[in-house]
């Protein structure tokens, strides 16, 4: 009897510990789900994506496992509206278009889709007003849209501009715009276009919507620069447009109606000859670093801003993957997370504000990654 009541006294026992084990690690997990980051993830769908995907970035840096959120066809590049309701994303292809989606939970619901005006959008954004501008590669120009910020539904095709022109290199044979941005203050539109090696100064007339040439319509790169994106510094007028055929960038300076290059910095470290080609940047909020993706290298670089706002090169930092396209800081600028095209995952960092360098922390296989978006 001593031995059968030992016996059941032992399972009891343990059953109560694995029953506080559990009851522990879901609280856990409760608490790391409260923590979470989540975000949208972009793809080129010729491989194993199957569109828009969602997953979230832990406290510690680690990701919960990618859903596909929406089906899409080479959704390159998204953009949120203002309430962050409505998701827009280009569709990469020939002829382009342009999807928006309404967010529900955790799935994007397709509302509507329209021409973007040329072959290849590889970029989009848009204003407080509903104002889209997208950038289409192979077209070579801009695409004006309209957004119903109420039901979600895009407009037509408001209007176009076509840039002419070409570069010195074979990547230049042509217009090749790449990225469009409408400056803080809402005045002006900046498109970097790589094929014209210029960047292209526009602004919307509101009541015809269409797009018009603003009073300095255009500034030249040196050859072959190719620019490609661009950040705004916080509490200056300096423009920082990151070039992705010399790797370098450019503090660019604006007088009046007049922008001029004042500095530019290679984001390559020094005695690196192999082939490199850049593709994103970002600043942080303080305006004290900026960041920069190699593909080619593999590595993010990290500049620190000086007094006069040229840039100091700080370190590179090497992406863990193949072909770093686009990379984000989270809303906190606690991490940063890399998108690595051609190696198939997403690499998480932990960033020192106060140096602005990375720690690698964690990584997680997604499909043919190349933009990241933030709820």
């Amino acid at each position: 009897m001593k031995s059968v009541f030992f016996s059941l006294s032992l399972i009891l026992l343990c059953a109560c510990k694995n029953t506080e084990t559990k009851t522990e690690n879901t609280m856990n997990t409760q608490e790391e789900l409260k923590n979470e980051i989540p975000f949208y993830v972009g793809t080129y769908t010729d491989g194993d994506s199957e569109g828009i995907y969602k997953l979230s970035l832990l406290e510690d840096g680690s990701f919960t496992k990618p859903v596909l959120a929406a089906k899409a066809s080479n959704p390159s590049f998204l953009s949120f509206n203002s309430k962050k309701d409505i998701l827009l994303a280009v569709n990469e292809n020939d002829p382009g278009t342009i999807e928006s989606f309404k967010v529900e939970g955790d799935t994007l619901l397709q509302v509507s889709k329209s021409q973007t005006g040329g072959a290849h959008p590889c970029f989009v954004t848009i204003n407080d007003k509903g104002y889209v501008l997208v950038a289409n590669y192979s077209g070579g120009n801009l695409g004006l849209l309209k957004l119903d910020n109420k039901d979600g539904n895009l407009s037509e095709l408001l209007d176009v501009e076509q840039h002419e022109g070409k570069g010195t290199t074979d990547r230049q044979e042509g217009p090749h715009a790449h990225s469009a941005w409408f400056i803080p203050d809402g005045s002006e539109i900046i498109s970097a276009d790589l094929g014209t090696n210029q960047l292209w100064f526009s602004k919307i007339n509101t009541k015809t919507n269409k797009l018009e040439p603003a009073k300095t319509p255009k500034l030249d790169f040196p050859e072959g620069a190719g620019p490609r994106h661009l950040v705004f510094h916080p509490k200056n007028d300096f423009i920082y447009v990151l070039n992705e055929l010399d790797n370098t960038i450019a503090q660019v300076a604006k007088n009046d109606e007049n922008y001029s290059i004042t500095s530019i910095t290679s984001i390559l470290p020094e005695g690196f000859a192999e082939y490199s080609k850049a593709a994103d940047i970002h600043i942080s909020k303080d305006g004290k670093f900026i960041y920069a993706s190699n593909r080619g290298h593999n590595s993010i670089a990290i500049l620190e801003v000086t007094a006069d706002g040229s840039l100091s090169l700080l370190a590179n930092e090497p992406t863990k993957g193949k072909d770093p396209r686009n990379f984000q800081l989270t809303p906190d600028e606690n991490f940063v997370l890399v998108a690595n095209q051609n190696s198939d995952n997403l690499v998480s960092y932990k960033r020192d504000s106060k140096t602005g360098l990375m720690t690698y922390v964690s990584e997680i296989s997604t499909p043919a990654p190349v933009c990241i978006l933030f709820e």
